[in-house]
């Protein structure tokens, strides 16, 4: 397949987000995780002082990687559970944050309906326990709670969901998510109507990216099988997600987090996800997934009995794109093909992961000057 063509020109300046973030207090939600510890990354290349609040690494890959990147030597790292309200709020009162993001979460969709109730619990609690602490200090000025792009009622039609649309996830997960989004509405309204603190909501699409090992989903499926030269098996090749790299996401969290900062204005709710051109069916990932990868890689279709997954899926993104002017800057092969770079150096020498994880944020960041 060959390279998508999407323009690239006129975008907002990711290099203005390190001067802002230079010595910035910022409290990040699960920090142990995928995203998190990207986030932490990211931020430290900013000279930012960095506070996380979260469980331990979700798998023992992960817990391998935070290891290896020697995170905690870097940040103020304390492990405690979300729904913990006294424990979160020890934590955040000693970091003082101006700055917060929520990560933490239950995210696994098939999961959600294994133990609904937890799910829940750490998604509309946890967000609960966030903004009250938050609503109880004073030194916050940027708070961003990151949802995801299964908050709506999902028609399954062929357009992207706006902003406006109707809440209401289907599954436990997405449900619990699309809560999230209502409590942060109503703390909104209630406690911060003066502006004392400007809060946003991020509703992003399917984040791939190296570091990624969760159970359930199909990159690190696809990783895991190439590791050991299986083929790939596919339960839903035909389903259409918005797929992109996971520096994607996080550098838009910033940048609304920086920009509603300066000015509560900006202030809202944003889909983050790709172009209309990496808006995909797992099939076609897993495509480039194999062509990338190399060494004869295959993938398989096979039906699997599990529970209902939505089929098709897009956002439209023209709110960030028009208020921020804001354009994605790595496609999906280009967001595969770093993930197989992050994959294969993981394999052979985990203990250089954090030079890999510094190269590709400062790639990334090089796209403003191209």
């Amino acid at each position: 397949m060959g390279q998508r063509q999407c323009t690239v020109e006129g975008m907002v300046k990711l290099q203005n987000l390190a001067a802002f973030y230079k010595n910035k207090k910022v409290f990040i939600t699960g920090h142990t995780g995928f995203k998190g510890m990207w986030l932490c990354k990211i931020l430290l290349h900013f000279g930012a002082e960095v506070t996380g609040y979260a469980l331990d690494a979700p798998t023992e890959e992960g817990k391998k990687i935070l290891q290896a990147i020697e995170l905690e030597k870097e940040i103020t790292s304390v492990y405690g559970d979300i729904r913990d309200y006294p424990k979160m709020k020890q934590a955040f009162d000693k970091a003082q944050p101006e700055i917060v993001i929520h990560l933490a979460a239950q995210p696994i969709v098939l999961e959600s309906y294994k133990d609904p109730v937890t799910t829940y619990s750490t998604n509309v609690m946890g967000t609960v326990n966030i903004l009250e602490c938050i609503r109880n200090s004073s030194c916050v000025k940027s708070f961003l709670n990151v949802t995801t792009d299964k908050v709506y009622k999902n028609n399954e039609w062929v357009w992207g969901y706006r902003e406006d649309e109707p809440l209401d996830g289907f599954d436990p997960y997405s449900n619990s998510k699309s809560c999230s989004e209502l409590v942060t509405h109503s703390y909104k309204n209630s406690f911060f109507a003066d502006g004392s603190a400007a809060i946003s909501t991020a509703r992003a699409g399917n984040v791939i990216g190296g570091g990624d090992f969760a159970a359930d989903r199909i990159i690190p499926d696809c990783i895991r099988a190439a590791y050991q030269n299986k083929i790939i098996t596919v339960r839903n090749p035909y389903s259409t997600r918005p797929y992109q790299h996971v520096l994607e996401p996080l550098f838009a969290y910033l940048m609304i987090a920086k920009k509603q900062y300066e000015d509560s204005k900006y202030a809202g709710y944003y889909n983050v996800g790709p172009d209309e051109c990496d808006c995909v069916t797992t099939g076609q990932l897993v495509d480039i997934f194999c062509n990338t990868w190399g060494n004869g890689q295959t993938w398989q279709s096979m039906a699997i009995d599990t529970p209902h997954e939505a089929n098709f899926l897009k956002l439209d993104c023209s709110k960030l794109k028009a208020t921020f002017n804001w354009k994605p800057r790595w496609h999906i092969d280009k967001a595969v093909e770093k993930t197989v770079e992050w994959a294969k150096a993981w394999y052979k020498e985990p203990q250089a992961i954090s030079e890999i994880m510094d190269k590709q944020i400062k790639e990334f960041l090089a796209e403003d000057k191209n």
